[in-house]
């Protein structure tokens, strides 16, 4: 099984931080077009990016402003079975390192590459919305 890493600063506190990745208003402002769920352990969200991406992942993990991994439920064919997560780690009150995580790739495919690279600007555009509140609508996320 193959695993992509992202680490990196954000100058946020983890209470804020958490939020973003657990609430589906969070996720909204910087990743999906429109997501549901509640933020508890073996809970079900629906992450809807477009009719044809409207994909399905269970909290696995959860440790309030500790960490949240969520488990793919429904989704492209090889994202089955990955699950994503974000490890946080309060360097103090408005500085969280985060240790980003999406683990179980059958392969290093194109997929793969493709997710990690994603990732890699989601998650750029996760601080900035954090960082700066700039929300880069959907219709221009990579």
């Amino acid at each position: 099984m193959h695993t992509i890493f992202h680490n990196f600063v954000v100058n946020v506190s983890k209470d804020k931080f958490f939020e973003a990745v657990s609430t589906p208003s969070g996720l909204n402002n910087w990743w999906t077009l429109q997501c549901s769920g509640v933020p508890k352990l073996s809970e079900v969200y629906n992450l809807n990016f477009t009719d044809e991406y409207n994909w399905f992942a269970k909290i696995s993990k959860f440790e309030e402003k500790q960490i949240i991994e969520f488990s793919i439920l429904e989704a492209k064919e090889e994202w089955l079975p990955t699950q994503f997560g974000f490890k946080l780690i309060e360097i103090d009150s408005n500085k969280t390192e985060i240790e980003f995580y999406h683990t179980k790739w059958a392969t290093v495919s194109k997929e793969f590459k493709v997710a990690s690279f994603c990732w890699a600007m989601l998650l750029n555009q996760l601080k900035n919305y954090l960082e700066n509140g700039i929300i880069t609508p959907f219709s221009e996320r990579n």
